[in-house]
Order: C-alpha cells, then structure tokens, then sequence
C-alpha cells in the first residue's frame, strides 16, 4: 500500500517515498504488526492503514507549523531544510509501530531496534553520510518520543506523537469495540466523525474535532490532550470539538461482568 502523501516539489521526500513504498521488508513488518495488535491483542490497528493515515496527518501539520513561523529543529540545530524535517517526519511515521512484531510492551524501544538498517535503505544516496547520519539520529529521537511518558526534543518527533494521537476518527476503534470490549476507550473513540487540521486563528495550527456523541469529550480531554502537553510543541495549536446533527447512541447497555 502506498503512502500516496502530496510531495509539494520535495524530491528528496519523494525519493525515500518512493523506496518506502518498493519494501518487502517494510511492509511485512506493518502487516506481522497487525497479527500482534488486533489478531492476537484484539487492539485497533497498528498497521499500514494507521501508517498511510499518520504519515499524512503529521506532514500536514508540520507544513502547517512552518507556514505559521515555527522553524523544525533540524533547520535550528544543524542547519539543514524544512524538506529535510519533511523526510526525518515521514521516516519516523513509516517505522514508529515496526516494533509490535516482537511485543506491544515497549514497542517503542523495540521498534528502535528494527529501524536503524531500514533508516539507511531509505536514505542511502540521497544524502552524503554526515547528513544521512544525523537524519538517522533525528528519525530515532521521533520513535523514540512516541512513547506516553517521554518529551519530545525537537519539533518534528513532537509532529509525529500528535500525529499518533489523531489517528482516532470512528472507523479506527471498530475493532476493539465489535469484540465486545465497550469501554470509555472504545465508546468516545467511536464518537469522533473528522478530525479536521488548519490555520489556526491565533495559533499556527487548529485541530478541530466533530464528534457524533458528547462521549468523544473524553478523546480530546484525557487522551489529546495528554499528547499535547507532552509533545514539546503544544504552545501552537488550539483544538476545539463540537457535537454535529442529533446525537448517537452508541451502547444501548452496559453490564459490568
């Protein structure tokens, strides 16, 4: 499955995309992350439907970022392009999850273990090897930072957990919720309709939620919002959520066992 992302004239993005999307290796181990997570956790899913949907969210917010005056890190600390933050965001996206094909239990550590050699497939000859080793470095940082209880450093892996946390639009919490697992989790999962990301009116970027049920509240309030103050980079965005047409019922009853 491809990424299909909108390059705007990043060649070099265009290049790793391209490479990304010929991997045997990349993408069984997208879909070897599946069986862990939904066939045998019966989790959502953590596969190439959740990569395609993060990759693109996270490059649009980071576009978004630098329209609105924010400079990526990799411009600040090592004087390299807002293209290069594009490729190190999309880099990290692609391998963050990789790791759920050894265990869910700090996948994010594990997935740093399965990364560095795909990191340097994708990079190598398009970059000279100082560049291409600092992109690797950066790249790492990202997935690294995913993690709940880690801060973000720079703003590209701050790109990549918000990213992480928007992927939360109704259709992504069907798995667990049809397997008869109705928690607050998977009820105000299936509340969110859109998630819609633009200019925001005081702040670079507005994330703006529609949700078909008033339980979605828990989404933004416990979980985005979380994300948010520990991504390093919350100052920039505003987020607003709205209930949108008659609301839905989405448990008709609820036992505890």
């Amino acid at each position: 499955m491809g990424l299909n992302l909108p390059l705007h004239g990043n060649e070099r993005l265009g290049r790793v995309v391209e490479r990304i999307d010929r991997s045997v290796r990349l993408s069984t181990l997208w879909s070897a992350s599946n069986v862990t997570a939904i066939d045998r956790m019966h989790i959502n899913d953590h596969g190439p439907v959740h990569i395609k949907i993060i990759t693109n969210i996270a490059l649009k917010l980071l576009r978004l970022l630098v329209e609105g005056g924010v400079v990526p890190s990799v411009v600040t600390d090592y004087h390299l392009d807002a293209e290069d933050a594009e490729v190190i965001v999309c880099l990290a996206c692609a391998l963050h999850d990789i790791g759920h094909v050894i265990h869910r239990h700090r996948h994010e550590e594990l997935s740093l273990i399965l990364a560095p050699p795909l990191i340097q497939e994708f990079l190598e000859g398009i970059y000279p090897e100082k560049e291409e080793t600092i992109l690797e470095g950066e790249v790492l940082h990202a997935i690294h930072a995913h993690r709940r209880d880690i801060l973000p450093l720079t703003v590209e892996a701050g790109v990549v957990k918000i990213a992480d946390a928007l992927d939360m639009e109704s259709g992504r919490a069907r798995i667990p919720f049809t397997t008869g697992k109705a928690s607050i989790h998977s009820v105000s999962a299936m509340a969110i309709k859109k998630v819609l990301l633009a200019k925001g009116e005081e702040r670079p970027v507005k994330i703006h939620i529609k949700m078909s049920n008033s339980a979605g509240i828990f989404q933004l309030d416990n979980l985005l919002r979380e994300k948010l103050k520990r991504s390093g980079i919350d100052p920039y965005f505003e987020v607003t959520g709205e209930v949108v047409g008659e609301e839905k019922k989405i448990v008709e009853r609820y036992t505890i066992e």
